[in-house]
């Protein structure tokens, strides 16, 4: 679970320098090679760098990924920022004006567009600021799917009512606008749709057919070209069992066998959570152990106020413990053997927990633990402020 050089570097470090985050750059860089390898050439690969934007991650995927997906004006910055002349492709709802000329401004290769005022309100802007240069578009749409296609996930942006995307019905009003003066200095190049987050490798290749389908048939409704279609992210990431991996080879050859049904067309995909979960682990210190009302807590420095994950998604975090022997107290060790013990932080609430009911052979005060899974969505999302407490440590190795 915890690769070598993420224990040499917890082994050198002190309780003061606890909690930390830790990330494997080079364990990153293979898994995220190997993923690159499973798809067809005419599938580009984009990170979602809300999952987790720090530099050296986005630094250690540029050469494999295509490019970078952003969903803010700060996000857009920051990404061009740490990784010079990547494409990048802006999404999200909700773009502010300002958002949308600082994009202009730095050359953003894609613009996911969610409304028909945003169309215009693009098409404003780049003829006034962007006047030298074709703005090139993929309109989000909300597309229907199967009813089944969606069944019990737990994050879906469309095929349902939703603030996300352009709903079929409006496209044809869109089409018209890209079609009129107000927009040409933009141009059409296809369909993005992400629909859901947490879907294993079948249901998103089931998912892609449909939102290629739709888009081959609007192209042909039309008679306009649309070269490229996004099928978004959200490949699932098992948080109960870390060994099981999202197939990326059978979902590559899924979408070969895509792409063969639509010659000439390239996919495009924004996996995020699913690329930089496994590199990210967060480690921290048993500060206590007790017992409340017949059930056994263990008390860790740090917390959901790091490590939000657990709280957002309402799980347990996959843990390993590292047993220390030091005990620099004339008292008693607190502790548990074969035990299941909750792991709570240091915050003034009880949904401050990082994992329930945990089965461990041994835990005790002085003890660290160290959590897997924290490349995504943990530090990026978490409410650091909240009671003050010190801000973890990072390594990048």
């Amino acid at each position: 679970m915890i690769t070598v050089p993420v224990r040499d570097r917890i082994a050198g470090l002190t309780a003061d320098d606890l909690p930390a985050y830790l990330y494997d750059l080079a364990a990153l860089r293979a898994h995220a090679a190997s993923v690159r390898a499973a798809l067809p050439a005419r599938v580009e690969l984009y990170y979602a760098a809300k999952a987790n934007p720090e530099p050296p991650v986005l630094a250690a995927l540029s050469g494999i990924v295509t490019g970078y997906e952003v969903s803010s004006g700060g996000e857009l910055a920051h990404a061009r920022a740490a990784v010079p002349g990547a494409p990048l492709a802006f999404g999200a709802p909700g773009k502010t004006p300002a958002e949308i000329a600082t994009a202009l401004r730095l050359g953003v290769e894609r613009f996911h567009v969610e409304s028909e005022h945003e169309l215009r309100l693009l098409g404003a802007l780049a003829a006034r600021l962007a006047p030298e240069r074709t703005v090139d578009v993929l309109l989000r749409v909300n597309i229907p799917v199967a009813p089944e296609a969606l069944d019990g996930v737990a994050l879906a942006m469309g095929g349902r009512p939703t603030p996300f995307g352009i709903d079929p019905a409006d496209i044809g009003g869109c089409l018209r606008v890209l079609d009129g003066p107000d927009c040409a200095a933009l141009r059409l190049r296809g369909i993005h749709a992400h629909l859901a987050s947490g879907l294993d490798a079948a249901a998103q290749l089931a998912v892609a057919g449909q939102i290629t389908d739709w888009a081959a048939g609007l192209s042909a409704r039309h008679r306009i070209p649309l070269p490229e279609v996004n099928v978004g992210g959200g490949m699932a990431v098992d948080y109960a069992d870390p060994a099981a991996r999202f197939d990326w080879a059978a979902f590559g050859a899924g979408l070969a066998g895509i792409l063969d049904r639509h010659p000439g067309l390239t996919l495009r995909i924004e996996p995020g959570r699913a690329l930089t979960a496994y590199c990210g682990w967060y480690a921290t210190e048993v500060l206590d152990v007790k017992r409340s009302h017949g059930e056994d807590f263990a008390v860790l420095r740090g917390g959901t106020h790091h490590l939000r994950t657990p709280a957002a998604k309402q799980h347990d975090q996959p843990f390993a413990v590292l047993p220390t022997e030091d005990w620099p107290h004339p008292w008693p060790r607190p502790g548990v053997r074969d035990a299941r013990i909750t792991l709570a932080g240091q915050l003034c609430t009880p949904k401050d927990l990082l994992a329930r009911h945990a089965r461990v052979a041994r835990l005790r005060a002085g003890d660290r633990v160290v959590f897997a899974m924290a490349g995504a969505y943990a530090w990026n999302i978490s409410h650091h402020d909240f009671l003050m407490h010190p801000r973890p440590g990072f390594h990048y190795l």
